[in-house]
Order: structure tokens, then sequence, then C-alpha cells
């Protein structure tokens, strides 16, 4: 699994189709890609590295507090084949490396699951929608998260 991290001061993602929202103030927003060969154990993972993620500044300014030192943080996850997107060879990404619909869609919800039971409020878009996404990037600060499949 990868997730783009993006430290924020607001987030907030739209369901084109059906006009849903959700939104978060101070947080972290992902966009989460899927592989083809990612179980639970790598949503799991994920969900560990980044809630112990050090990227919110100390009384020093720097980054070295996590979500789980940081109360009053939350995260806007939203799913992202794109991110598994392959441009090396030709102009046209390839989406081979990304997990199929059915178990992305329930790899990611594990993966929210698993953030949720860490105790963090964790709204998400719509899996497989088309959205709009609306971000500050505080910092900026963006991190690329992975967890490699066994």
């Amino acid at each position: 699994m990868r997730a783009i991290v993006q430290r924020v001061t607001s987030a907030s993602v739209l369901d084109k189709d059906t006009g849903a929202l959700s939104a978060i103030d101070s947080g972290l927003l992902l966009l989460v890609g899927v592989h083809r060969n990612d179980t639970d154990l790598e949503a799991k993972k994920l969900a560990e590295k980044i809630a112990n993620l050090r990227v919110f500044n100390d009384s020093d300014g720097k980054m070295n507090v996590s979500l789980l030192d940081s109360p009053g943080h939350d995260v806007l996850a939203v799913s992202n084949f794109t991110v598994f997107g392959d441009a090396k060879k030709s102009r046209r990404p390839s989406f081979a490396d990304s997990a199929p619909y059915d178990m992305g869609r329930d790899l990611f919800d594990r993966f929210v699951s698993h953030l949720r039971i860490q105790g963090f409020r964790v709204p998400t878009g719509v899996f497989g929608a088309d959205m709009a996404v609306t971000l500050v990037n505080d910092g900026p600060v963006t991190v690329i998260v992975d967890v490699d499949p066994k």
C-alpha cells in the first residue's frame, strides 16, 4: 500500500455525482493506493506507520510529533488507485499494479478501520467515485509512505 501524506490546515473531498462532502481541519490528508498484492497485513502496517509518522511540529518547531502524540488532528482518507500509476516507460501511466476494484475497496476500508481503532476521526471520500479534493497544505509537508506487499 502507498499513501501520499499531506499535513494540512484544512482539507475536503467532494463526490461530484452525489455532492457528498467530507472535511477536516488540522491534520493529515491521505491519498491511498492499494497494490494488487496487498493484504490486511499491509493495511494495518500502513495505518501504524501513518499514526506514528512524525510530521507535526514540536515546541521547537521541529517535525518531531506524530498523530498519536498530537490530539486534535484528524485524518481525511481518499482512495486513489492512480497512486500506483507507473509512467516510466511511456507518457500514459499504467495502473497494472493497482488492486482490482473489490479488493481495493476492501483493503482501503480495512486501512481506515485500523486508523479508527487507534482513536482517530477518519472521514473518507467515496470509493471509486469521481471526486474533487481541496486542501491547504501546511508547511508544505508532503511525504510518500510505502508498505511493500510480502
